[in-house]
């Protein structure tokens, strides 16, 4: 279809030679909102000394070295902008206005950003606790209830590069089995006639032989390091880094503990583990994000992969409130039968009432794994009773009773009551840990060794927790506070 009069154009550019008339200040290009106001500002807001950053303080000879405060900075900047690889750190103090403003156009090369990273790993969990103690004066945290849960993360391993007892077993009867099979094959090569078809394939049989046996003896070595350690795992690559559970679709990294207050969902506590299991992990992560939000009392909720009796009652001796759901798990439950919930315990009278209304008495006290608990029966009760089916397949049904378990049932009491906690704990620990695996794009770690990773991860948190901040009460807001 022919134009009416005029010919379509597209939007034209400028000529590059064309002279603009541009601010002639860095400065008038960054906004008074614009983040990196706020992380200048909280940064020069810190003690880095004490702090414990290297180098805070300028040596009186020597070649001048960068000030950790700028290295901070654009280190912050980066996690904030989904940039953590020292080389695009670099390249971006070249080319990125925000980042020019930021360190007043210094340069530093990739490796010594790097370097910076891995001395101080250490002092970056204090520069988190400081940002918390600013959210705290800004009343972003409830300091009511904190839910506590974990993650997985990749770490820089392999499956090739990780082995178990196991696998390093079976990976030597593999070896000793091919290794069996070449040298039935060079016997038999060895009767042939000299001068034969056969000289080729003896002197491949042979290199066969040998790379067999040179891994093999890498088996060993890996075999006597495990056993050395004491630990149930090897990794080669970071040999800190586990195998995780198969669910969890991470192969081999680190266990991601985090405390978040439920008023904002903004990060009270965070720690880093190997551990591959949660268990036992609760009343450290709880304790500390209690004193980190500088409160006597505080009411915490996990999900069942938390229930351990010593954990919850280390968690109330400090003052942390467990609301830990009861797993349901083990035989009777697998089987159909009447769960222990189903038994009621009379503590005036130290026995059970079983479903059918029977009493269950003392049986004997024992002790297993550094627990005390009794066993409670009632043989012949068991032996007459019509529900025994659906309560035991064996001669008659025992309950046990932990010394501790009042404990278990003052918690099971309290979550009866507010069951919604459940929920609370869900919708919180779900925000942090989405928006660091998928809008911040974290799903794994640049760095090796648990002491460097937790670096990292503080990192991580503290730049979620400014994210956050600022989406709550501004910029303006958090410059002014970190100024005050």
């Amino acid at each position: 279809m022919a134009m009416l009069g005029f010919a379509m154009r597209h939007i034209p550019g400028i000529d590059r030679s064309q002279v603009l008339l541009l601010p002639e200040a860095v400065d008038d290009y960054v906004g008074r909102d614009n983040p990196v106001r706020f992380i200048d500002a909280f940064v020069d807001g810190l003690d880095l000394a004490s702090a414990g950053f290297e180098r805070a303080a300028p040596k009186a000879s020597g070649r001048p070295g960068y000030d950790p405060a700028d290295l901070l900075k654009l280190y912050i900047y980066g996690y904030l902008n989904r940039l953590r690889s020292s080389r695009r750190l670099e390249a971006e103090s070249k080319r990125n206005l925000e980042v020019i403003w930021l360190l007043r156009r210094l340069s530093p090369d990739f490796k010594t950003i790097a370097d910076f990273r891995r001395v101080n790993r250490a002092a970056f969990r204090q520069v988190f606790r400081e940002f918390v103690r600013l959210c705290r004066e800004l009343e972003l945290f409830g300091r009511e209830l904190v839910a506590v849960d974990g993650t997985r993360v990749k770490a820089v391993n392999s499956r090739e590069r990780n082995f178990t007892k196991a696998k390093l077993e079976k990976a030597l009867a593999a070896s000793d089995e091919r290794l069996s099979h070449y040298l039935d094959r060079l016997d038999e090569a060895d009767g042939q006639d000299e001068g034969g078809a056969g000289g080729g394939e003896v002197e491949n049989i042979e290199e066969k032989i040998a790379a067999i046996q040179g891994r093999r003896e890498r088996f060993e070595e890996h075999r006597d390091a495990l056993a050395a350690s004491g630990e149930d795992q090897l990794s080669l690559t970071d040999p800190d880094s586990r195998a995780m559970h198969a669910a969890t679709r991470v192969g081999f990294g680190y266990n991601i503990q985090i405390a978040v207050d439920t008023k904002h969902k903004l990060i009270a506590e965070q720690q880093v583990h190997n551990k591959v299991s949660d268990l036992g992990l609760l009343a450290e992560t709880a304790v500390a994000a209690l004193r980190n939000l500088v409160v006597d009392r505080i009411d915490a909720v996990a999900d069942a992969g938390y229930f351990k009796i010593e954990d919850i009652e280390a968690c109330e001796k400090i003052g942390v409130v467990p609301h830990v759901p009861k797993p349901q798990r083990g035989p009777t439950v697998s089987q159909g039968l009447f769960p222990k919930e189903r038994f009621r315990y009379d503590g005036a009278e130290d026995i059970y009432i079983c479903p059918d209304g029977k009493r269950l008495t003392l049986h004997s006290k024992r002790k297993r794994c550094d627990l005390s608990f009794a066993s409670y029966a009632n043989r012949a009760a068991c032996k007459e009773c019509q529900l025994k089916s659906k309560c035991t397949k064996s001669a008659f049904r025992r309950i046990l009773r932990y010394v501790d378990e009042a404990i278990l049932e003052r918690m099971a009491e309290r979550l009866a009551a507010r069951p919604e906690l459940l929920d609370a704990r869900r919708e919180s620990v779900e925000h942090p840990f989405g928006s660091i695996k998928r809008w911040m794009g974290q799903g794994a770690f640049l760095t090796r060794r648990l002491e460097n990773v937790r670096g990292e991860f503080s990192i991580t948190a503290l730049a979620y927790n400014i994210r956050r901040a600022i989406s709550l009460v501004g910029v303006p807001a958090l410059i002014a506070a970190a100024k005050a």
